[in-house]
């Protein structure tokens, strides 16, 4: 695999949204692809300019948690964006991108014009969310926020010399990430949302990334609430339909063999996945917030430190100054 597009034929990104995960980017990607002004792809993360987080991933088998392969070649890269026409603004959404040692020089050097998004979140929400959707991926194992945590130190690092997938206090290490971007572009090509302020306003967060993206502002915009924090009941069970799904094993042959000769069986895979939703995913329950607080307080200095980056009080408006 390529570590970053070489000149080939086809259409880079014009913006990326960079990330994070688990605060709204999901939403984001999904109102902007509406806009008639704006292509995106149907495969929201390619992590093309990611390598260092790619190496976890098998060659040729599902990388995302839709199943879906991510390019391995710049040519399958570039195809996705093959369709947008002539006058469309073309974006790309890689939660990773924020996180990644290596994205920013590597965009920078591809599309060096390009307009970058990133929507960060206060960490201990943030945390306890991604932390969430981390084990309804099968990813991290341990159910527990704060046992994750304590684990931590001992995750081992992922396949090919890559960091561990879990490893939850390199996540918010957000100005650091941030420099990495303002060290390879200007400042007026870089967009920095609060994810607060995007529930708290969808349509007018939207329309100040239209503006800063130079398409129309003034076109309806769909709300939509997209990618929500669950919690899985079983761990095992939902495993087992989840690999039923996906068609991996022996028992998921006999099964989906069977769900085929039953009415309606053209539906198995969308009723498979209602099933798992209905059979094993449940609204979280609510956090620890003795364990939340102690979070707070550890990363008080990297959110003193946004905030300053940003000229806001985050520390006021995160609740931080309440803490004891």
């Amino acid at each position: 695999m390529t570590s970053s597009p070489e000149p080939a034929r086809g259409r880079l990104p014009d913006f990326f949204i960079v990330g994070h995960p688990k605060s709204g980017t999901t939403a984001l990607y999904e109102m902007l692809r509406r806009h008639p002004q704006i292509f995106m792809p149907e495969l929201k993360e390619p992590r093309w300019f990611a390598p260092d987080l790619r190496p976890r991933f098998q060659p040729g088998a599902p990388s995302t948690a839709a199943g879906q392969a991510l390019p391995e070649t710049v040519e399958e890269y570039l195809a996705l964006f093959a369709p947008a026409g002539p006058g469309e603004l073309i974006g790309e959404a890689s939660p990773s991108y924020l996180r990644s040692a290596s994205a920013a020089g590597l965009i920078a050097a591809a599309q060096p014009g390009a307009r970058i998004i990133a929507v960060l979140r206060e960490p201990a929400g943030f945390l306890r969310s991604l932390h969430l959707e981390l084990v309804q991926n099968h990813v991290e194992r341990e159910q527990d926020l704060r046992r994750a945590f304590e684990h931590e130190q001992l995750e081992p690092s992922a396949p090919g010399g890559g960091p561990p997938a879990t490893r939850y206090s390199d996540r918010v290490r957000y100005v650091e990430q941030l420099e990495r971007y303002t060290a390879v572009f200007p400042r007026e090509q870089m967009l920095v949302l609060i994810y607060d302020d995007f529930r708290r306003d969808n349509e007018g967060t939207v329309r100040a990334v239209l503006r800063f993206l130079g398409v129309d502002e003034t076109q309806p915009i769909a709300l939509i609430e997209a990618n929500p924090t669950v919690h899985v009941r079983s761990l095992r069970a939902d495993r087992l339909l989840r690999s039923v799904y996906a068609g991996e094993g022996p028992l998921s042959g006999v099964l989906r063999s069977a769900l085929r000769r039953l009415p309606g069986a053209g539906a198995l895979g969308g009723s498979l996945r209602a099933a798992r939703r209905r059979a094993l995913h449940a609204r979280p329950k609510p956090p620890d917030e003795e364990f939340m607080n102690e979070l707070r307080r550890r990363f008080r200095g990297e959110v003193e430190e946004l905030g300053s980056f940003l000229g806001r009080d985050l520390i006021a408006e995160w609740g931080y100054d309440r803490l004891n």
